[in-house]
């Protein structure tokens, strides 16, 4: 969870703050920070003669930012659209509605596409009598693609199914096992 952006820029805040500091401040790793500023999401920023990176309270506010962000999911692309209608504060905020109202669209849809699975799942639980393997309706259904309806319904039109780039990928010692 976020936390508000008076736990995060506490007063009084040094002037400047070092990476690490800026991370714990902020609650956005050293890596992501320098990531951040590889791909041009936080600004060029000051360095001490040593070439250490210095953070003010505004730089604290804006990881703040692209972290809330990231944390509703928005990618990173909307991220830097949002940052740019941020520092122009005149203009209309129709662009930032677009963009909430695009990711609510894919969080409702993902949403339904687990209802969809959640309730096929249920019917294989439901369906299963705990007999034996050779009238189990789980290994039955999985075996046999035709009989889910998740895949032959709503899991298809949802935009998730049969698609392999859908399901989470197993590294190290998990599919070593399978």
């Amino acid at each position: 969870m976020s936390r508000p952006i008076s736990e995060i820029v506490p007063a009084p805040v040094p002037a400047l703050l070092p990476i690490g500091a800026a991370a714990r401040a902020s609650g956005v790793k050293v890596p992501t920070i320098r990531f951040y500023e590889e791909i041009g999401l936080m600004p060029a920023l000051p360095r001490t003669e040593g070439n250490r990176r210095l953070y003010s309270a505004t730089h604290l506010r804006r990881l703040a930012f692209i972290r809330h962000a990231r944390e509703l999911g928005f990618d990173i692309e909307a991220i830097r659209t949002l940052l740019t209608l941020q520092d122009r504060p005149e203009q209309s905020c129709a662009a930032a509605d677009e963009i909430a109202s695009a990711r609510l669209i894919e969080v409702r849809s993902r949403i339904a596409a687990l209802r969809a699975l959640e309730a096929e799942l249920q019917r294989m639980v439901d369906g299963c009598a705990h007999g034996h393997v050779a009238q189990c309706r789980v290994i039955e259904t999985l075996s046999d693609h035709g009989q889910c309806q998740f895949h032959n319904g709503q899991g298809e039109n949802l935009g998730i199914g049969r698609n392999s780039s859908d399901l989470p990928s197993f590294s190290g010692t998990m599919t070593q096992r399978f």
